[in-house]
């Protein structure tokens, strides 16, 4: 039985430097993957590849038996900078998304559409307001629910909670494992936050330092869902990953860095 997204040896070059060498990878429906490493790695480039907005230079990336060639809406992206439109409400903003990839479903179907991801990640309320009258939380909420309401196999997140205060990262870090355990969406994140990873993964890929970064490890994170994040940071096995991982990054891969 063949994973549901397939990285076979891709490489990346940008002229005579190489950013990423040989990355495999296999991913099952439904898992949670987080990317981790020091920075220029090639985190985000190899995100970008699987969204298909860089091509790779050797390689390729399956997605559910086809070939990922060019951006497509079986595919949402969730950026650290919200990238929302600025002269849309909340409520455009999402409606947008829907519209242009959703075109067959009825205006009825469409607005209902778009309460009903507003309503799950909490800024219903908030619709007719524009970006610049909400928080960055809120922003980072409304860029989730764009990415959901079209209905993707993979949600892809560059760093999603990388700009927000800790009590805001958090509270949006459970609001997403939620969504994720009601929806089992494959989903790929980028992480500098070994806790985040540990706390949302079902894997972590551990990538060696660039240039020329490759799979270090993929480490299963073998605690049990739903996870209570006040509970597992008491667990063995969180702290023996947890320290596998630190010992990774700040002694294994310090060293070539």
């Amino acid at each position: 039985m063949r994973a549901y997204l397939e990285i076979f040896n891709v490489s990346k070059y940008f002229g005579s430097y190489t950013v990423l060498k040989d990355i495999n990878l296999l991913i099952n429906r439904g898992e949670f993957i987080s990317l981790i490493g020091h920075s220029g790695c090639g985190k985000s480039t190899l995100l970008s590849i699987v969204a298909g907005l860089t091509e790779p230079t050797t390689g390729s990336v399956i997605l559910d038996g086809k070939e990922v060639v060019s951006p497509g809406p079986d595919r949402a992206v969730v950026f650290q900078n919200y990238s929302l439109l600025p002269w849309l409400s909340v409520w455009d903003n999402v409606m947008v998304a829907v519209k242009s990839v959703l075109k067959g479903l009825s205006k009825k179907e469409m607005e209902e559409r778009v309460k009903h991801y507003l309503n799950l990640v909490g800024v219903y309320e908030h619709r007719h307001k524009k970006p610049s009258q909400i928080s960055g939380g809120m922003k980072q909420r409304v860029a989730i629910a764009r990415a959901l309401a079209v209905e993707p196999k993979v949600l892809l997140l560059d760093e999603p909670f990388g700009a927000l205060d800790a009590l805001t990262k958090a509270i949006l870090q459970d609001e997403l494992l939620r969504i994720w355990e009601e929806s089992k969406l494959t989903c790929i994140m980028v992480t500098h936050d070994i806790e985040e990873a540990l706390y949302l993964s079902d894997k972590v890929v551990v990538l060696s330092n660039g240039p020329s970064a490759k799979v270090f490890d993929v480490v299963e994170v073998n605690i049990p869902r739903p996870r209570v994040r006040a509970e597992i940071v008491k667990l063995r096995e969180y702290i023996e990953t947890k320290e596998k991982l630190l010992y990774y990054l700040t002694t294994v891969l310090r060293k070539t860095a």
